[in-house]
């Protein structure tokens, strides 16, 4: 039973985030492959976590409330967060399954969550029911929160990495390890540092300041975790698809065909694609676009130059301007008709052409028999005559 207890809020909260990847289910082989390999990651936080309180031992010998907070922020979040984005890193950043913006947060649950599964098997066993019904609801979620973080920054960072912007790359890169390690090492110093003050006062007041921030980090986790489904994008190039960001390609709504509103670019019901009337090939990469830069390199949409009002090109439109058509007007262009110069066009006077109109000369037909010509006296009969 108590086993049971310790997996149930993991597999919970694996089922809620898998169910929420709504353009493309990840691959369970590969889904299964992190969760085992942040099991594996339980093994490395012990020996650094035990190399770094030896450390902060050295430092610090007696016992207070900052070396505890000291022990959560720089030795325990750091040991066990880095080690999940380690195996993040090395299984998801060049699989070709990571095309989706949603992608790097499921994967970075599984991992944590197969880290958390571990650990909350060794406290249940260690503590008993109570303790596996207090994690049930605060460490097993709390690791999953860190992981929202995790993949949230992880996403931008890869769409950052695809489209060659190495500014934003080194940002979201830094802050997918560094935002995990502040949530999570928050979480045990609030905890860490009252019960090391030893004082009834303080223990209490941060309990309090504890449950508060807990119940701000599900809730802010949630809203990630929802708004990055519902705005899903494909973050890298697709072959025959158009290159998608993560903002609107057009400002304003648009209605689907179920009838749902949208602002983005897929419809939060059905995920229906939002239409486009236009597209545009990026001059550098050749990458087809409807967006205002390029989804593959960033270039940006080249500007085409407006095209002249045709109110300015008078020329191009003969029916308002008549008097600028020269062909219009016969009698003042007199050489512009050519039945007006035969000398131009004979093959438009027949009888300069008497080969096409046999008929019309007659002389030159031999088919006349020569017999039946008239004859004409000569000379020498007109002299037998006279």
């Amino acid at each position: 039973m108590l086993f049971a207890l310790a997996l149930i809020p993991v597999i919970g909260l694996l089922i809620f985030i898998y169910v929420r990847d709504k353009r493309e289910k990840e691959p369970m082989g590969l889904l299964i492959g992190l969760f085992f390999a942040g099991v594996g990651t339980a093994i490395p936080a012990i020996i650094l976590e035990a190399i770094g309180e030896l450390i902060l031992e050295a430092a610090i010998p007696y016992e207070s409330a900052i070396k505890a907070v000291l022990l959560a922020m720089i030795v325990v979040g750091p040991a066990e967060e880095m080690g999940k984005y380690t195996v993040l890193r090395l299984i998801t950043w060049k699989n070709k399954h990571f095309d989706y913006s949603y992608d790097a947060i499921v994967y970075a649950v599984f991992t944590s969550l197969g880290f958390a599964a571990i650990e909350n098997i060794g406290y249940v066993f260690s503590g008993g029911l109570s303790v596996a019904l207090t994690r049930m609801f605060t460490a097993i979620p709390g690791h999953t929160s860190f992981a929202v973080f995790m993949g949230f920054f992880y996403s931008k960072a890869k769409y950052a990495s695809v489209t060659g912007n190495k500014s934003d790359y080194k940002k979201y890169n830094a802050l997918s390890m560094i935002m995990p390690i502040i949530v999570h090492g928050l979480y045990d110093a609030i905890v860490m540092g009252g019960l090391a003050a030893e004082e009834d006062l303080v223990l209490g007041l941060a309990f309090l300041l504890w449950v508060v921030y807990v119940i701000a980090l599900f809730v802010v986790s949630f809203i990630m975790v929802i708004k990055a489904s519902k705005n899903d994008f494909c973050i890298v190039t697709l072959p025959g698809a158009f290159q998608t960001v993560y903002r609107p390609a057009y400002l304003g709504n648009w209605t689907c065909g179920c009838g749902t509103v949208n602002q983005l670019n897929f419809c939060a019901r059905c995920g229906s694609q939002r239409p486009y009337v236009e597209n545009w090939t990026c001059p550098s990469c050749g990458a087809v676009s409807v967006f205002n830069f390029c989804g593959r390199c960033g270039c940006p949409k080249p500007q085409v130059p407006p095209m002249m009002p045709q109110q300015q090109a008078p020329q191009m439109n003969p029916q308002a301007y008549p008097q600028m058509q020269p062909q219009m007007n016969p009698q003042a262009y007199p050489q512009m008709q050519p039945q007006m110069n035969p000398q131009v066009y004979p093959q438009m006077q027949p009888q300069m052409n008497p080969q096409p109109y046999p008929q019309a000369a007659p002389q030159v037909n031999p088919q006349i028999n020569s017999q039946n010509a008239p004859q004409f006296p000569t000379q020498n009969d007109n002299n037998n005559m006279m």
